[in-house]
């Protein structure tokens, strides 16, 4: 298993390679807040289990993408990051505590992952192993190296807007 440092590396040779773009995420999602102490299990469909996450801490997020196909994956944001990532559309919470956001955070650097990288598993931001596959995408965020993490490939084409290659 690949360690973050071996994936901060891993995005620098992409760079230098000339193989490191620029996407945003563009499409809305639903969230509501964890509960402390809560492990929000990522599932993708046809997949099955990407991720756990670290138990959640007071302020945290659960995530619900909106993407039919790979299972309206679920994730846990930090609060702090959260505010940063997110805006609230203004509507009201659903019976499950589920809101609309948009996305607001700036561009994330991203590499897909090419047939010769192979199918490989790398250790994310908060502890946990990932699993990247050809054709899915290693974002990073531009203000910090370290945070580094998988899109499934579908996910990635479905939920972000390139903007620069």
């Amino acid at each position: 298993m690949k360690s973050l440092e071996d994936m901060v590396r891993f995005m620098a040779e992409a760079a230098e390679q000339g193989r490191v773009g620029l996407a945003r995420k563009v499409a809305p999602v639903e969230a509501r807040p964890a509960r402390p102490g809560e492990v929000v299990v990522t599932v993708i469909e046809g997949e099955g289990e990407e991720t756990r996450s670290r138990p959640a801490k007071e302020g945290d997020w659960v995530v619900r993408a909106r993407h039919p196909a790979r299972g309206h994956e679920e994730y846990l944001v930090g609060a702090e990051k959260f505010s940063r990532r997110y805006e609230p559309t203004g509507g009201a919470a659903n019976a499950g505590g589920w809101r609309d956001f948009t996305p607001r955070a700036g561009p994330r650097r991203f590499v897909t992952v090419r047939p010769e990288d192979g199918t490989f598993a790398f250790e994310a931001p908060w502890g946990e192993p990932m699993v990247a596959r050809p054709g899915d995408a290693i974002l990073q965020d531009p203000e910090d190296e370290t945070d580094v993490y998988r899109v499934e490939g579908e996910s990635f084409r479905t939920t972000y807007q390139v903007v620069d290659e």
